[in-house]
């Protein structure tokens, strides 16, 4: 493995349990393979741009092979800016807090700057197809409570976060997604310790995986 993706989502630093399990994945990944590359992206402290009209203007031209004005040109190459460590990634580290049932606000906000047709995915009359066709990731999912799978396998009613989060990979082209949660982390120093005990030996055994 030569590059790493990781996408860093909470804010807590020290204090997060995703921060901590994603940290020994990466740890583990840095021993395994010494001269692998980490690129992390934190949409806390990116200057991630707005929306604005010059972008969204830039990408209907695109849709419609409509050549770009200077100043959806400017908003567009900063797109692509954005989105070049996806494509130069081996692997997608994504660490995460479970935030109302779903995700970060800013990490949907990382998502939606770079998740356009021709940056990330492209379609024509055939469908759709993710342009990151050979790249693995791996989540890493903190909540406070315990959302339990169903007895066949399902997502919690409640959880918006991983099934999202997968979703939006495999459409962008990853191939293989594998998660680790780290659960219970409001449930007491002790449930809280055990929780994160557990899903850093989780994500060692995945690293030495790889």
């Amino acid at each position: 493995m030569k590059e790493l993706l990781y996408i860093e989502t909470s804010p807590r630093k020290t204090r997060s349990a995703s921060i901590e399990v994603a940290g020994a994945f990466i740890d583990e990944v840095t021993r395994i393979h010494p001269a692998c590359h980490v690129t992390t992206l934190n949409p806390w402290t990116m200057q991630l741009p707005e929306l604005s009209q010059d972008m969204l203007d830039a990408k209907y031209a695109g849709i419609n092979g409509v050549l770009l004005t200077d100043a959806q040109q400017v908003a567009w190459d900063e797109v692509r800016r954005i989105a070049a460590p996806f494509h130069a990634a081996d692997h997608i580290v994504l660490a995460m807090p479970l935030w109302n049932f779903g995700i970060p606000y800013k990490l949907k906000h990382l998502i939606d700057v770079v998740s356009h047709k021709d940056v990330l995915f492209r379609f024509d009359a055939s469908g759709l197809s993710g342009m990151l066709q050979t790249r693995r990731a791996t989540v890493v999912c903190a909540r406070g409570l315990d959302y339990p799978l169903g007895k066949d396998g399902s997502a919690h009613a409640l959880d918006f976060q991983l099934p999202y989060i997968e979703t939006w990979l495999r459409f962008i082209g990853v191939r293989e997604v594998r998660s680790v949660v780290v659960e219970k982390t409001l449930m007491g120093p002790e449930v809280d310790a055990g929780a994160r005990a557990e899903a850093r030996r989780r994500a060692v055994e995945l690293a030495e995986g790889l």
